[in-house]
């Protein structure tokens, strides 16, 4: 009998939880594709059960009128995808913000109640990754959109080591506490520099195949300057957050799988430019993991040298 008389006010305290925890989504927009930031947008108002205040970030663009209740946020130009997100959350109240690109959206109407309810339960998770599909390619998605090593079966739930930047939901709190996603990236493993802090505060990153969101499957070397930015931001992410052994090994490696990968000639030079540059310009403020995160992501599954 003391179990339903403990279970009954602990129960009624997780649902107050649950219901106090408010949602932001942030979305981030060029301004040229306006039906499908129209979409992506309502999916993320027309949730069930929970209430998402949502807030489009424009970049450099000008948009028709949005839905009563959507916060515009209006940047003067495409300042890069991580300080556009950046700006996105200081405009933003939500105790969760969930990320979204204009050319994605949410098919599932509980959603954000299943997020919602993920961060709730879990006071260490930092980072809820989504599981990306293609309703127009059989609901499949590239290998890439699953963020570990063993990406050969996207429904498996795990912990990992980085995340999906248009398909995340963060704690706000960790903004506060790691820092802000690095401006200076412009575009590229802004990811997975939070995601290295955020692991060493001792928070969890969780790729969670139950939350799904819907993308077409495009490849990243459509952007100008994708080679160089990959490049330049793997060695700034090495020297802003490795203890130099694994720095000079981890970036040693990208440099062998590159050379041997890639047919290219012109995306070659584009990457080795890249690389020289992430060591010839400032990489920002040095804070290396400690060695027990070190260990933490190794146990995960992906050690910081590859």
């Amino acid at each position: 009998m003391w179990l339903p008389i403990i279970y009954r006010p602990f129960g009624r305290l997780l649902g107050r939880e649950r219901s106090a925890l408010k949602l932001s989504c942030v979305i981030l927009t060029r301004g040229t594709r306006p039906a499908e930031l129209d979409r992506a947008v309502h999916s993320a108002l027309d949730q069930d059960d929970a209430d998402v205040e949502v807030v489009v970030v424009a970049q450099g663009a000008d948009l028709p009128p949005q839905p009563p209740g959507v916060e515009v946020v209006r940047l003067r130009e495409n300042v890069g995808i991580p300080a556009g997100r950046n700006r996105g959350v200081e405009a933003s109240h939500g105790d969760v913000i969930l990320f979204l690109d204009d050319d994605g959206w949410y098919d599932s109407r509980r959603v954000a109640a299943h997020v919602r309810d993920a961060f709730s339960r879990d006071f260490r998770l930092g980072v809820l990754s989504f599981r990306v599909c293609d309703p127009n390619n059989g609901g499949l998605a590239a290998r890439r959109h699953v963020p570990r090593l063993r990406a050969g079966d996207p429904e498996r739930s795990s912990e990992v080591t980085t995340f999906l930047g248009g398909a995340c939901a963060v704690r706000r709190s960790l903004f506060e506490l790691v820092g802000d996603l690095p401006d200076q990236f412009f575009y590229a493993h802004e990811e997975t520099d939070f995601a290295w802090r955020v692991i060493d505060a001792g928070y969890r990153i969780w790729y969670d195949a139950h939350a799904v969101l819907c993308h077409p499957v495009v490849e990243p070397s459509r952007h100008t300057d994708f080679y160089r930015f990959n490049a330049r931001n793997r060695v700034w992410l090495a020297r802003r957050n490795l203890p130099w052994p694994l720095a000079a090994v981890y970036l040693f490696d990208w440099l062998v799988m590159t050379l041997l990968r890639e047919r290219s000639v012109s995306a070659l030079r584009a990457w080795l430019r890249g690389f020289g540059e992430g060591w010839r310009v400032s990489a920002g403020q040095r804070r290396p993991i400690s060695w027990r995160t070190v260990w933490t992501m190794a146990k995960a599954g992906r050690p910081p040298v590859i």
